[in-house]
């Protein structure tokens, strides 16, 4: 658990799709408030953890403590591949 490495959102490029929640297991994002990502608990995040913002498909998670060089990956297709045919977002 880190103290100094947690996740921070962009909301103006955060769609909410809820992937960062439903990967999260250690109870960083309040999931009461999904889809809509909000830290609560940010010292549970796990130090150099990068799984919450590896399937952001907006790029919309940086890390507060981050020195890796990692950059957000975008990738929009994944932003609704959760959702059954037909249930789509347009």
């Amino acid at each position: 658990m880190s103290k100094t490495w947690y996740p921070e959102i962009t909301y103006e490029k955060c769609v909410k799709c809820g992937l960062c929640i439903k990967k999260c297991k250690h109870g960083v994002y309040d999931k009461s408030k999904a889809p809509t990502p909000v830290v609560v608990f940010p010292a549970g995040c796990i130090q150099g953890c990068h799984g919450c913002g590896n399937l952001c498909p907006m790029g919309a998670i940086h890390y507060k403590g981050d020195k890796t060089g990692w950059v957000p990956p975008t990738n929009k297709k994944r932003c609704f591949s959760h959702l059954k045919p037909g249930k789509q977002k347009s």
